[in-house]
């Protein structure tokens, strides 16, 4: 199995030679972004999901986040992503069936509209939450972009400056004005660009996607404290921006050079909590748990570590915290953000 050029590839040998006991396996968890697809070989859809959300820890919901999967052949350009969130409510509305399990997955849908659209995004937007089932919570548009072209994904390449673009912040309160969030995935240089966004549009609610993108492969690998430091500053200010969420995790990807792939068996849950803390704490401090949540960024992450070593290396992290702090962190955060309604779940 092969991934996308910006990934690591799956070896699902390699995975299972991770075995460890699960920590507090009874702690409720939603996680609140991963994705779904089948395409160039590489297929992750409800059954693989399923496998990797049952390894053993309780993850009672999810939110899917928008990856470019079953857009539309034909019609206009800009409502072609629509078809994604039509493909992912029928995930929905298999899994509230019940017959897949207790986890509601897909309990919140994140998808794309052009932001770039100004107020004439509206109209994808109202398509898309008629799509949604009561699901569609909201639009990711990546802006991720670095000089260094080798770092960018070539599927999602975006121009310089682009959360600066007016039609894009037209975009970005319309998108508010109907009650929807964004979901903003970039690298770390241009996290200020976001404290800019956000400080322009303060009605808009923003969730930074995968701690905002610590850079460690091609100009910077050899620059990690160089990075920190300047991924640290740039968070704690926009921590001051009382809009803005972030999400912990998306750190298994090759832009982020931190080598759990290179062991030649997955990261132990200590090892992967070591390399991960201070990314999380330092994410932690600054927007307080209230403001923060956990998210698995699977089937992406599965190239640098498996599912169940992911969220035992959270509960590693958060050993200290309070029960209401690991509520926050675990599961209440990313259910008040993307509203979802737990209450009607059993666990």
């Amino acid at each position: 199995m092969t991934s996308q050029s910006s990934n690591y590839p799956i070896r699902d040998a390699w995975l299972r030679q991770w075995n460890e006991q699960i920590l507090e396996p009874e702690l409720p968890i939603v996680d609140p972004h991963h994705h779904l697809w089948d395409r160039g070989g590489w297929r992750y859809l409800l059954h693989e999901l399923l496998t990797d959300l049952n390894s053993g820890h309780n993850i009672v919901a999810t939110v899917f986040l928008q990856c470019r999967s079953m857009h539309k052949a034909a019609g206009p350009e800009e409502l072609r992503p629509v078809g994604e969130t039509e493909f992912v409510n029928g995930v929905a509305a298999m899994s509230a069936s019940g017959g897949f399990g207790s986890t509601r997955v897909c309990a919140g849908i994140v998808g794309f509209a052009d932001m770039r659209l100004g107020d004439g995004v509206r109209d994808v937007l109202e398509a898309h939450i008629r799509a949604g089932g009561g699901r569609f919570r909201g639009v990711r548009h990546i802006s991720a972009w670095d000089a260094d072209s080798s770092i960018v994904n070539p599927a999602n390449v975006a121009p310089e400056g682009l959360l600066g673009d007016r039609h894009f912040r037209a975009g970005i309160a319309t998108l508010s004005s109907l009650g929807l969030s964004f979901d903003a995935w970039l690298y770390h240089p241009q996290i200020d660009e976001l404290t800019e966004l956000a400080r322009a549009v303060p009605d808009a609610r923003i969730v930074l996607n995968h701690v905002g993108g610590p850079l460690g492969a091609g100009a910077y690998a050899a620059r990690r404290e160089e990075v920190f430091s300047r991924w640290s500053e740039s968070i704690q200010t926009l921590a001051g921006c009382p809009n803005v969420y972030v999400k912990l995790g998306g750190l298994g990807m090759r832009v982020n050079g931190l080598g759990f792939e290179e062991r030649p068996a997955p990261p132990s849950t200590e090892a992967l909590a070591t390399g991960l803390r201070p990314f999380f704490e330092t994410c932690i401090e600054a927007f307080g748990v209230d403001r923060c949540m956990f998210e698995s960024n699977f089937p992406v992450d599965k190239g640098a570590y498996p599912y169940a070593a992911y969220w035992n290396a959270c509960k590693r992290i958060t050993q200290g915290a309070s029960p209401a702090e690991k509520a926050a962190l675990f599961k209440d955060t990313a259910a008040s953000f993307y509203r979802l309604d737990l209450h009607s779940l059993s666990w």
